[in-house]
């Protein structure tokens, strides 16, 4: 699912569709298949089974981070975790991996667990699985935590009312050559009758191509989901580092909440600001459900149990426990995540992107979440 490119000032911006700034996850749903042929035909990452849990990681200059051999007892909060709602999760990941040879016997043993059964879960990943530190390529084992949601926006299949802004499909003489930014293309014959359903707000409908996917809800109440279905091949440009370099914004009010702000207080100036990234993302009707998104795996993603990472470290499906904090707090967030996406701008050994669901709640809080963070890799036992 992961991501296309960020609203941030911040370098993650300047990849990834939906992933990226230092500070915050909004990626673009890609081609699932796509991306999972592309992640798991790489070559695996390093793993010191031989190292002594705890032991020294000497430094390296490269970007891709190491698994180091861990115990479970230096797993802070792995005896706390309630399990039960990471268990759909694992069920996922399943679906995706149990053919393969390593996965095989961790899976089947799992359909073997009582799912209300705290203890009984905690056993069997500790039976199952092997637990590796995540280190850096500098040798460190700290670093970013970014959030990111699906977004749901309000809109109509046909042009009516409110409802005044398109999200297009593309057009099919456009090919798979590159095309002009945002500004030329929305000027461009081939758009018109390729619109796909017409939403109430220009900068809802920016974030959305942000992120790449989402949910329309329509005016009989019934939902429209959305997908990637392509982009113009123009690079991103920030929204945040284009207000910041102005002075509209201070860095922070560079988030998703500041820029709707400035919007919100400068109507006549937001074709300006939007006209400013180039890059511009298509979409497509995926069918209804009542799933997550679809993330990189190709199994729907979990709220607060998925997160994105960097396959050339982590690879994909694998249980993370993840050690950060709640967006502006201290407050711990400890729990077994599962690496089932993936994004552009996340990059590196100790990076994640924590999804946080659908809806304004959690784009609230993904919008806001720049963390420190620890991460420990399961990795079944072979």
């Amino acid at each position: 699912m992961a991501y296309l490119d960020s609203v941030s000032s911040f370098p993650r911006s300047a990849t990834r569709a939906g992933s990226g700034a230092p500070w915050r996850g909004w990626l673009a749903l890609a081609a699932a298949s796509a991306l999972l042929a592309g992640c798991m035909s790489g070559p695996p990452p390093r793993i010191e089974t031989g190292a002594t849990p705890g032991a020294p990681v000497p430094p390296s200059s490269a970007q891709k981070g190491r698994l180091q051999a861990a115990s479970w007892n230096e797993i802070g909060g792995w005896d706390q975790d309630d399990m039960r709602a990471a268990w759909p999760a694992l069920q996922a990941s399943c679906q995706a991996l149990k053919k393969r040879a390593e996965w095989s016997r961790a899976c089947a043993a799992g359909l073997m667990v009582d799912a209300g059964d705290l203890n009984a879960m905690r056993a069997y990943f500790e039976s199952n699985f092997q637990p590796f530190r995540v280190i850096n390529g500098d040798g460190t084992d700290n670093g970013l935590i970014t959030g990111y949601y699906e977004p749901i926006l309000h809109g109509s299949r046909t042009r009516q009312g409110q409802y005044q802004v398109p999200l297009y499909r593309k057009p099919a003489q456009f090919g798979s050559r590159a095309l002009p930014g945002r500004a030329e293309l929305l000027q461009n014959p081939a758009m018109r009758g390729n619109e796909l359903v017409w939403v109430d707000d220009p900068v809802e409908a920016a974030f959305l191509q942000i992120q790449g996917s989402g949910r329309i809800r329509l005016p009989d109440g019934t939902m429209m989901r959305v997908g990637f279905g392509g982009t113009n091949d123009q690079p991103f440009r920030s929204f945040g580092k284009w207000l910041l370099d102005r002075g509209e914004i201070t860095s922070a009010q560079a988030t998703m909440q500041g820029i709707k702000a400035w919007a919100r207080a400068n109507p006549a100036r937001v074709e300006e600001m939007l006209n400013i990234n180039p890059r511009f993302v298509f979409f497509r009707e995926l069918p209804p459900t009542n799933e997550g998104p679809v993330g990189a795996l190709g199994v729907p993603l979990t709220a607060e149990r998925s997160i994105a990472v960097d396959p050339a470290t982590i690879p994909l499906g694998v249980p993370v426990f993840l050690s950060t904090t709640r967006p502006l707090s201290t407050e711990p967030i400890q729990r077994l995540m599962f690496a089932q996406d993936t994004g552009t701008a996340i990059k590196g050994g100790v990076r994640a992107d924590f999804f946080w669901g659908a809806g304004d709640a959690a784009g609230e809080t993904a919008g806001r979440m720049k963390q420190g963070g620890r991460m420990w890799v399961l990795m079944p036992r072979s």
